[in-house]
């Protein structure tokens, strides 16, 4: 297979694998992954509900939903069949120029379901690509009324909001997978996040000596998801609203991870009571289904786009910008919103991870165990081998996929309680 191959799948022989797997695997590039020395990744066959069946027919309950995306499980009656009808009539148009219903439509509600007056949305094909928008949004906003020195981001440690240039500079910089594109970023102001006192006093400090040249201050709110699923309270969102209010400057929310129930409320900003200037979305609106994010912003900020200056228009536009099969997708996501449980279902996930995650608090290694919604996370002191405790748990029947120094769950909120406590009894077997 080649000087540089793969190793091959945990459980698999590569004499047992189909023609089309060993004649792919050479040219395929794995995502954060050292590929002289990665293991093959596992293959998948098909999905149902919360279960990923493999080709050698093992089956595992799934406890991230695709990288906390299927939040209604997999292959949902009612998305797919939304799908095919897109498919019959419209599979993609381009959005220059033209435009189309489901698009239309799932702006429409969006804008609904949002707090306050973010009304103008900008659709996009991936999450980081949605966070670039918001950030260009926020340049040109300033640029457009001709700020022209306040084009820097003020973002906090344990922060990520994507691979792409430009969001890998407003990740963390020291702890983060992008530390080594350093000087080949963007410098922006790197703050502590303000949890607690001290660190607000920093935040504080360090958002007045750059006002002048910031565009927008950027978080996740609630959760640093890939820093390290790092909680903090409706409080600390507050403290950012008001202090961009003071110092004239945006604020962006990326609810790429948390937006659409999985924080416990639609939005996690609701729990704030809070309005961001700009929001980002991505991830679960789908339903874990297609690519597809969306940006969207408050009246002020589209206004500052209008003129009879044609280079006051925002110039951004993907190729598959709103395609009408992903926003067919979302549609259906949102009608399942409307229409089954699901909020409540969150409810009786995070009451669950809450008592069967707690006992994990005595085991030797580990450092905490906190919940959110339908987030349970077991902290350690440090993982050695991800990729060893992965396939321990793929033994137990389970998807699990450990990083940085956590375990933890995202799973859909359709699961059933049987594949829930799989799940928990899994990682309390294994970090045993």
């Amino acid at each position: 297979m080649g000087k540089h191959s793969m190793t091959e799948a945990s459980g698999s022989s590569l004499s047992s694998m189909p023609e089309w797997y060993t004649q792919g695997l050479p040219h395929i590039w794995l995502p954060y992954s050292q590929m002289k020395t990665a293991s093959a990744p596992l293959v998948a066959a098909r999905t149902h509900n919360t279960r990923i069946t493999l080709t050698d027919g093992r089956e595992l309950v799934d406890g991230v939903a695709a990288w906390w995306t299927a939040c209604h499980g997999y292959n949902h009656p009612h998305i797919r069949q939304a799908v095919c009808q897109q498919m019959e009539t419209m599979p993609h148009v381009m959005f220059g120029g033209m435009m189309h219903q489901p698009a239309l439509r799932l702006a429409s509600r969006l804008c609904t379901m949002l707090p306050g007056d973010l009304e103008r949305v900008f659709f996009t094909d991936s999450g980081s690509v949605s966070v670039e928008v918001a950030m260009k949004m926020a340049i040109q906003y300033r640029l457009n009324k001709g700020q022209t020195k306040r084009t820097k981001m003020l973002a906090f440690r344990g922060g990520y909001h994507g691979d792409t240039l430009a969001t890998m500079s407003v990740c963390d910089p020291e702890e983060g997978m992008h530390h080594l594109y350093g000087s080949a970023l963007m410098e922006h102001v790197i703050s502590p996040l303000p949890v607690d006192e001290a660190s607000t006093a920093t935040f504080l400090d360090l958002l007045a000596k750059h006002a002048h040249e910031l565009a927008a201050i950027i978080t996740e709110p609630l959760v640093q998801g890939a820093g390290g699923m790092l909680f903090h309270s409706p409080q600390t969102l507050r403290t950012l609203r008001k202090a961009a209010n003071d110092h004239d400057v945006l604020l962006i929310l990326d609810e790429i991870f948390t937006g659409f129930g999985r924080t416990g409320t639609m939005f996690a900003c609701e729990q704030a009571g809070i309005v961001p200037d700009i929001i980002t979305l991505s991830k679960a609106l789908t339903g874990g289904t297609m690519a597809l994010a969306a940006t969207v912003a408050r009246r002020h900020v589209f206004e500052a786009f209008l003129s009879d200056n044609p280079e006051h228009a925002l110039m951004h536009g993907p190729t598959f910008m709103a395609n009408p099969l992903a926003c067919a997708c979302a549609n259906a996501s949102l009608d399942l919103f409307e229409t089954e449980p699901r909020l409540q279902q969150v409810q009786n996930i995070n009451a669950f991870l809450t008592e069967a995650l707690e006992p994990c608090r005595t085991l030797p290694g580990v450092k905490d165990v906190r919940t959110l919604g339908a987030i349970g996370v077991v902290e350690l002191e440090k993982i050695n081998n991800p990729d060893a405790l992965r396939q321990r748990f793929i033994a137990e029947g389970v998807w699990i996929r450990p990083f940085r120094n956590i375990v933890y769950l995202t799973p859909a909120f359709t699961i059933e309680k049987q594949d829930l406590r799989k799940l928990t009894d899994a990682i309390y077997k294994v970090l045993s």
